[in-house]
């Protein structure tokens, strides 16, 4: 029993069982944007200068370059959860839906990259760039 109504079981409706997995992984890239945001603007203020330099220097140590780049990854990754979301609800045309999806994947990943390069760039060059 507790599988809905008999006309609901014969059109397949019902809970396709993978909404749970979607949401608590959007809730944990949540936290985990909170945590790394925060470390990451404390981090900012508590530089004795706001110059090239010392961003760069500070980015080039790694204790600061390993949390900045998992902060990139998991910005990104919560951006896209959220997102698939929004398309999936309102895109109601299913090749349209598809082809969206797939510029935003493009899309995300293509920006996470440039952001890890850049942080990995200067973490490799000690700051001298």
């Amino acid at each position: 029993m507790g599988n809905g109504t008999g006309v609901g079981r014969v059109r397949g409706l019902g809970s396709a069982r993978n909404g749970t997995h979607h949401w608590i992984v959007q809730r944990v890239t949540a936290v985990g944007n909170a945590l790394l945001v925060t470390w990451f603007l404390i981090g900012l203020a508590l530089l004795p200068a706001h110059d090239h330099a010392a961003v760069t220097g500070w980015i080039s140590q790694p204790i600061v370059a390993v949390p900045l780049m998992l902060m990139i990854v998991n910005l990104f990754w919560h951006i896209r959860l959220g997102l698939q979301v929004l398309i999936e609800d309102y895109v109601h045309d299913d090749g349209l839906k598809f082809a969206v999806l797939i510029v935003l994947n493009f899309f995300v990943i293509g920006c996470a990259a440039v952001g890890l390069f850049s942080v990995a760039r200067i973490a490799f060059a000690g700051g001298a760039l």
